[in-house]
């Protein structure tokens, strides 16, 4: 038998068994959901943490009274049960800004952090340039930042990384927000 005649009929032949078959595609099939259903997770934690970051914003931009130490503790509770993280995989800084004519851009006035990283000074600020608005003499924001480490469930060419999340938010029903460290 010539190669060339067993091919054309090899190509031509309809006969088949499915279960064969769905053994060679079903291996295929499960690594593309597993493919799909990771990348969509990292996606939706992101999501997850964003949101928990606006939560938390809004919440110290509606305080009228002082923030103290134990309220950002309980923040960075609500954070982890938000994002559904353990407490060493998830950090919390706030700082509070304002804008000033005379320094010619944001100051720090007050910051504090949950977790591993170093609170912000104004000298810190310069590499946030590119992400703080524009402002007017005297404006404030509330910059809240939060970090999580994320771990995929399979591992499909997605490694662990962190999730760093942002927001600015300026105080609602009072001019500024107050930090009382000694409460």
């Amino acid at each position: 038998m010539r190669l060339p005649s067993f091919l054309k009929r090899f190509a031509t032949d309809t006969r088949g068994f499915v279960n064969v078959e769905a053994v060679i595609v079903f291996p295929a099939l499960l690594f593309l959901f597993g493919v799909g259903w990771t990348y969509f997770d990292a996606f939706r934690q992101q999501a997850v943490n964003q949101k928990a970051n606006y939560v938390i914003g809004d919440m110290i931009s509606r305080e009228t009274a002082a923030i103290t130490p134990d309220y950002l503790t309980n923040a960075q509770g609500l954070l982890r049960h938000l994002t559904k993280t353990n407490g060493a995989d998830s950090d919390l800084r706030v700082t509070v800004v304002q804008y000033s004519d005379s320094h010619g851009g944001w100051s720090v006035v007050w910051s504090d952090e949950r977790g591993d990283q170093p609170v912000l000074n104004t000298g810190d600020l310069t590499t946030y340039a590119d992400k703080l608005p524009s402002g007017t003499n005297g404006d404030q924001l509330i910059m809240v930042e939060t970090w999580d480490a994320y771990n995929p469930a399979i591992s499909v060419g997605l490694d662990a990384f962190e999730i760093r999340t942002y927001s600015f938010t300026r105080p609602r029903y009072a001019p500024q927000v107050v930090y009382d460290q000694s409460a």
